[in-house]
This record gives structure tokens, C-alpha cells and sequence, in this order.
């Protein structure tokens, strides 16, 4: 009964198919098609349901031509300036692993809210892969300027950059360690 349910969701063929994709076609990606990323990648599970992640879409030329050129590491330059869009993935501070009396609930502390745009990013590239689009996520880049470049509140901190686009390659999956190396059971 659970394999066949698998079956018809075709979950685990996006997640295993799902590649970082660095190079894309110089194709325009549609607002609706931005929308629908968007609108599944609120799904995403966050803390308390408060669903702190933002999202804020870079996709001028002349914006792209900056962002690549100023403010993002050298290894990434080439993907930000192929790219037909950017997502600057943010987090309102202060509510991911919060309680409303300000205190964090875990001991994460405010470290919750990194997993939290996690589950978001990999929610926007996975709905991305069903609809045909390449994503990589990119870590490495000047969080500062890039919020005032971009405007992005000072009550938000940015967690990540996602290009997003039509595929240009088309990336071997890389060697993973085998369930044995990285499963334990107690």
C-alpha cells in the first residue's frame, strides 16, 4: 500500500532526479510559473506554522549584472550572471523558534530559523524540478549589500540565494554514501 502511494506522487523520482543546475538558456522565467515556485514553497513546514521565510526575485538584467558583479563569491559570479532569476531567501528575525514573549523555545536558540529556510529552499527547488526549472542554492555572498541593494527589511537577515532558470546541462548525479555509512540504529 505505502509503494503505491510513492508511486503516484513521483516524490522520490524529483528528489532523487534533482540536480544543481549552474548553467541555464537565456529564457525568461513567466510570473505565474515565479508564483506557482512560490506558492508551493509556502507549504514548506516552519516552526509554530509561522512561516517566516521570504522571498524577494532579482530578475533584471542590469539587477543580475550587479548582484553578480558586487555582491556574491567569485565561485558563484558566473552562475548569477547566467541566470534568469535570483531568489534572495530570507527569514523574518525573531520568529522562527520563538515563543511570543520573545524567549527561543529550544536549544537551538534562533538557529531554528536557518532549519526552517532550509525546508523552504529545498521545497522552491523541488516544486522548480516538476515544473521543468534548475535551481542552486548558493551560501557564499554579501548579506549587507545585498540587502540594501535589494531592500530587504532590516527585520530580516538572508539566509541564501537560489538561481533558478531552464537548464543548460544537465549534471551527473555525484557518488552518495550508501545507507549503511550514515543510517544508525539504536
Amino acid at each position: 500500500m505505502f509503494t503505491k502511494h510513492i508511486e503516484q506522487m513521483n516524490t522520490i523520482a524529483c528528489i532523487k532526479s534533482r540536480r544543481s543546475i549552474r548553467r541555464y538558456l537565456p529564457r525568461k522565467v513567466a510570473h505565474e510559473i515565479i508564483e506557482e515556485l512560490i506558492a508551493c514553497a509556502k507549504w514548506a513546514p516552519s516552526w509554530n506554522n509561522c512561516k517566516a521565510v521570504r522571498y524577494t526575485v532579482v530578475e533584471r538584467e542590469e539587477d543580475l549584472k550587479e548582484l553578480a558583479d558586487t555582491l556574491v563569491a567569485s565561485e558563484n559570479i558566473h552562475i548569477v550572471r547566467n541566470a534568469p532569476l535570483i531568489f534572495i531567501i530570507s527569514n523574518v528575525k525573531k520568529r522562527s523558534g520563538y515563543e511570543r514573549d520573545g524567549h527561543t523555545s529550544s536549544a537551538k536558540g534562533d538557529s531554528w530559523e536557518m532549519f526552517d529556510a532550509g525546508a523552504a529552499c529545498q521545497t522552491l527547488c523541488l516544486a522548480a524540478a516538476e515544473l521543468g526549472l534548475g535551481t542552486v542554492i548558493m551560501g557564499t555572498f554579501d548579506e549587507i549589500g545585498i540587502g540594501r541593494f535589494a531592500g530587504i527589511p532590516e527585520n530580516e537577515e538572508i539566509i541564501a540565494l537560489v538561481a533558478c532558470g531552464y537548464a543548460d546541462e544537465t549534471p551527473k548525479a555525484p557518488r552518495r554514501k550508501e545507507v549503511a555509512e550514515i543510517l544508525r540504529y539504536l
